[in-house]
């Protein structure tokens, strides 16, 4: 799963969670941010890094939590 948070005075007002596929806006800001970046380049990025970097290094990751 990757989870990436946007976060600013200490306050997350947008996330990436692959579970959901797509960016959740927690704030006025963050809801306006999510609706671009879930229409735009910037969700086919977000899901790229999870299929290049997070899929192949499951298992990798995994062992070495247990």
């Amino acid at each position: 799963e990757l989870i990436t948070s946007y976060v600013f005075n200490k306050a997350e007002y947008i996330r990436f969670n692959s579970t959901v596929g797509k960016f959740v806006g927690y704030t006025e800001l963050g809801l306006k941010n999510a609706e671009a970046w879930n229409k735009g380049s910037v969700l086919a990025q977000e899901l790229g890094e999870l299929e290049r970097f997070c899929k192949p290094n499951a298992d990798l990751h995994y062992s070495n939590v247990l």
